[in-house]
């Protein structure tokens, strides 16, 4: 999709103003008047930022800048009503395309290797802060806002009302990217099914414990196992229901299912947060200047470690076993509606993305008549070799970046753009729109406290102390475009049933440490590149504290669940 913005004049008319010679706060009036109707600042805070950023703006009238982020609903909001309005109050003409998270990570790499400005601002996911912290080819916004951007950086930002600044931050303490939009993935489930009395009564029945929100791998299991093919008739439920919902097909988004926390769910890292070190969820072992020493358990890594093999061979029998048979064939994006639909019981990996679309007109299935859901969120279960202090799910925060190669007068224009779509004065609008939260004084906006019970428990996640176990990738992964391929497809030899999980995951392991070799060799990332560890014999590390940690004798740990309205009133 690509929206193209030509003229303040047409924009205006848009608006339905009388076409301006410049811009000026009639086009800011217009826009507050028809789009603000929500905001943590008073109408008047309002203008006077809006005024901001018409005077920032005078010296960038009439340049037209370009920028692109992944196609999600709260990008889709920016494009659709927030670049027109900045173009009508600033003058500033903006493209924004919309296009796939992997063909935006594969222009920022050509301009990366070219020079070549594409963009002039991405919409860059956080999982790339090893890479732009290593190769320092984004601005650093620390440095940027002192200096180049200091005339047009608002001095209303507030970045301390970010909640996301800690996954955009490198190790040497400069800020790299601005979030614009977070998301996590959490556990979905339907919470009609789970607190029907006949459900739970047959489930406690048959596995001797109470139904209810899984704390670990086993109970999701047993769910799982529970609901696939059962009769729910006595709900009105007619067609086939299954216990887990998941995609298999051999494509980009595979690779992210995992890199994507997955592994860390399942406990193959170590403890830390935002992420596991020494070892993180990638499996990636760095040395205490940060820099990467391996990915095969033995380099001390723990890419194909006993606990990585668990996470893929319980992905792969949950597929086979309790999901749709379609959903081996899907794609992330197609898969994400399917529980929408009204027959999955639960999914263990469910992105809050997905959110604007469960509560939306397509979703009546999952809805009871006055709008109110049928489902609910919460934390994810965990693997048996997880261990508290670990990150136990993903969070997704994609950020404003600002490559080197871009002309500095156009970096500054984008960077004005990029600070009115996640502005105080817009925020709140914005949240409501794509419910991918960045800022506190947002989520604590008394409009989303009116708005919770219609939201299935997103609200109190992020309102939530438990908040700060999810988070992206973090800076032991030097190069994400190069590294990130390599997830897809050796994951899809095993979803596809080509090779076995220990097979997948040692050709995996072995084709990043190849990476990482080539790197060292090349000594592009200087002092902070890879520097690789000497191989050993696999029980030299596994018989380390921490990860990789050896395999357990039993896998299947005692199951345990808890009251889905205990576990809200415990965040409160």
């Amino acid at each position: 999709m690509k929206l193209t913005l030509t003229s303040t004049t047409a924009l205006a008319l848009t608006l339905g103003l009388a076409a301006p010679a410049f811009a000026d706060m009639d086009a800011a009036r217009a826009f507050l008047d028809e789009h603000i109707e929500r905001s943590t600042l008073s109408r008047e805070e309002q203008e006077a930022e809006m005024q901001w950023f018409i005077d920032a703006a005078q010296p960038f009238a009439g340049m037209e800048i370009n920028v692109v982020s992944e196609t999600i609903t709260t990008h889709e909001y920016e494009a659709n009503v927030l670049a027109p309005a900045f173009a009508a109050i600033t003058g500033i003409q903006v493209t924004h395309d919309l296009i796939g998270e992997g063909d935006v990570v594969e222009r920022l790499q050509t301009q990366m290797n070219s020079g070549r400005n594409i963009y002039d601002a991405y919409v860059n996911d956080s999982d790339l802060i090893g890479t732009h912290w290593r190769y320092q080819q984004v601005r650093n916004l620390t440095d940027w806002m002192a200096g180049e951007g200091a005339d047009v950086t608002n001095p209303n930002l507030n970045l301390d009302d970010f909640i996301g600044t800690q996954f955009t931050t490198g190790p040497d303490g400069k800020l790299y990217q601005m979030p614009t939009q977070q998301f996590a993935n959490l556990y979905w489930f339907r919470y009609d099914w789970f607190t029907d009395e006949k459900n739970m009564a047959d489930f406690e029945a048959e596995y001797g414990y109470p139904l209810g929100v899984p704390v670990n791998w086993s109970a999701y299991e047993d769910i799982a196992a529970f609901f696939t093919g059962r009769d729910l008739s006595h709900m009105g439920v007619d067609g086939d229901v299954y216990g887990h919902m998941d995609y298999g097909k051999k494509d980009p988004s595979l690779g992210w299912r995992f890199t994507d926390a997955w592994m860390s769910m399942a406990g193959m890292g170590d403890v830390g947060e935002p992420n596991g070190l020494p070892v993180d969820e990638w499996g990636i072992r760095v040395n205490e200047n940060s820099q990467p020493v391996g990915s095969c358990v033995e380099r001390g890594g723990a890419t194909n470690s006993p606990a990585a093999v668990y996470a893929i061979e319980k992905y792969t029998d949950w597929l086979q076993n309790y999901a749709p048979p379609a959903a081996a064939g899907m794609t992330f994006s197609e898969s994400g509606p399917i529980p929408s639909q009204g027959g999955i019981a639960q999914q263990m990996f469910w992105y809050t993305a997905f959110t604007a679309d469960m509560v939306g007109d397509g979703a009546a299935a999952v809805l009871n008549e006055d709008g109110s859901p049928r489902w609910r969120m919460a934390p994810s279960p965990h693997g048996v070799y997880w261990e508290d202090g670990m990150k136990v799910g993903y969070q997704d925060a994609g950020s404003w970046t600002l490559m080197e190669s871009t002309p500095v007068d156009r970096a500054q224009a984008a960077w004005l753009y990029a600070q009115f779509v996640t502005s105080l004065t817009v925020d709140v609008e914005k949240s409501h729109a794509g419910l991918t939260f960045i800022r506190e004084s947002t989520i604590d906006h008394e409009s989303f406290t009116e708005r919770a019970p219609r939201l299935g428990g997103l609200i109190e996640f992020y309102r939530s102390p438990a908040r700060v176990a999810w988070s992206p990738t973090g800076t032991n992964v030097p190069d994400y475009p190069r590294l990130a391929q390599l997830w897809w497809q050796n994951i899809g030899d095993a979803s596809s049933g080509a090779k076995t999980a220990q097979e997948a995951l040692d050709a995996l392991c072995e084709q990043q440490e190849d990476v990482l070799e080539r790197l060292e060799r090349a000594g592009v990332q200087g002092d902070l590149g890879p520097v690789m560890n000497e191989p050993q014999e696999a029980s030299f590390w596994l018989d380390q504290p921490g990860s990789p940690k050896a395999a357990l004798e039993n896998e299947d740990e005692e199951p345990i669940t808890v009251s889905y309205d205990e576990l809200i009133q415990s965040w409160q």
